[in-house]
C-alpha cells in the first residue's frame, strides 16, 4: 500500500517531468518567434487594446460608450481622451514593431520602435475625424436598411455590425500605416465579440453595413465599395491557394472578391475568388458564386415544386 509520502514524491516526480517537457521551446526558436517578457520588455497587451477599443468608441459616439458625452450648446473637450488614446496607440504600436523587428535587429531595436510608435501613432490619431466620419454613414446606413430600427441610438447601441466596423476601420488606418500584428489583434477582438471576421486590409467603403452579422467572414484582399449590403453567414473567402515550392500557400496575391457599389448578398451565401460582383447586383441566400456577376443582376436559388 502506497503511503502519501510515496504518493507524493510521485507527483513530484510527474509534475517536474511535464514541466521539463513544456520548457523545450526549440520549436518557437527556430521560427524565430519565441519573446522573452519582463517589466521592461515590449509586448502587445490585450487589456491596453480593449481599453484603447472603448476610448475609440467613446469619441465616435459620445454618451454611448465610456465615459464622454455631449453637451447640448456647447463645445466638449476631448483632448485628454484623445491623448490618451495616442498614449496607447503609441506603445501597443511600438509593441507590434518590436516583435517584428526583435529577431532581425535583437534588442538594441527598442528605442527605434518606440519612436516609430510615437510617429505612427500621431498619424493615426490625426485620421481619427476620417474614421468618425465613415462610422456616421455606416450607422446611417444600418438605420436606413433595417425596418426594425426604430431609432439611431437604438443602431449605435445595439447593432454588432457598428461594434465590429468600428473596430475595422481604426485596424485598417492601422495596417494602411505599416503596423504589424496589432490591426490583427483589434479585428480578432471584434470577432470575439460579433461573430464577425473582417480582415484588417480589406477595404471597404462608405455607408456599408452587416445586418444580424453572425457568420461573416471579409478576407483580406477584399474590396467592397459603396453602399453595400450584407447579410449573417455570408463569405467573401478565397476559392483555392496556389502554392510554392515548399508546398504552402503562396501569401500576398489577390485572391478574394470585388463588390461594386450598391451590392446585396442576402444570408449564407459564398463568393469565392478574385471574381467581380457587378454594381446593383443582388446574390440570393446560399448562393455559391466562383465566377464574375454582371452588374445589375438578380441572383437566386430556383425552388422547384411538384
Amino acid at each position: 500500500m502506497q503511503t502519501n509520502d510515496n504518493i507524493l514524491l510521485k507527483t513530484d516526480e510527474a509534475v517536474a517531468m511535464v514541466a521539463k517537457r513544456l520548457s523545450d521551446y526549440s520549436f518557437l526558436e527556430q521560427k524565430g518567434v519565441l519573446h522573452e517578457y519582463s517589466d521592461s520588455t515590449l509586448i502587445p497587451s490585450t487589456k491596453a487594446l480593449e481599453e484603447l477599443v472603448e476610448l475609440c468608441r467613446s469619441v465616435f459616439f459620445p454618451g454611448f460608450y465610456g465615459q464622454t458625452f455631449v453637451s447640448c450648446g456647447e463645445k466638449n473637450d476631448l483632448t485628454a481622451v484623445v491623448r490618451r488614446v495616442h498614449e496607447l496607440l503609441a506603445s501597443q504600436i511600438a509593441a507590434g514593431l518590436y516583435l517584428d523587428e526583435r529577431p532581425k535587429n535583437g534588442e538594441g531595436c527598442k528605442d527605434f520602435v518606440r519612436s516609430e510608435g510615437y510617429r505612427i501613432a500621431t498619424q493615426v490619431v490625426e485620421r481619427l475625424p476620417e474614421v468618425k466620419s465613415m462610422l456616421e454613414t455606416d450607422v446611417e446606413a444600418a438605420y436606413e436598411g433595417d425596418p426594425a430600427a426604430t431609432t439611431y441610438s437604438e443602431v449605435v447601441s445595439c447593432y454588432p455590425a457598428i461594434r465590429a466596423i468600428s473596430i475595422y476601420r481604426l485596424a485598417h488606418v492601422m495596417h494602411e500605416q505599416g503596423v504589424p500584428l496589432i490591426p490583427r489583434m483589434l479585428t480578432e477582438m471584434a470577432h470575439s465579440e460579433t461573430g464577425i471576421d473582417i480582415h484588417p486590409a480589406a477595404q471597404i467603403g462608405t455607408h456599408f453595413t452587416i445586418d444580424h452579422g453572425t457568420g461573416v467572414v471579409i478576407g483580406a484582399t477584399t474590396i467592397i465599395g459603396n453602399n453595400v449590403k450584407l447579410y449573417q453567414g455570408v463569405t467573401l473567402g478565397a476559392k483555392s491557394f496556389p502554392l510554392g515550392k515548399n508546398g504552402t500557400p503562396i501569401k500576398g496575391i489577390l485572391r478574394h472578391p470585388i463588390l461594386k457599389d450598391n451590392v446585396i448578398v442576402y444570408s449564407n451565401a459564398t463568393i469565392l475568388g478574385r471574381v467581380t460582383v457587378g454594381e446593383g447586383a443582388v446574390i440570393g441566400g446560399n448562393m455559391w458564386i466562383t465566377d464574375d456577376v454582371p452588374a445589375g443582376a438578380k441572383l437566386a436559388l430556383q425552388c422547384k415544386t411538384n
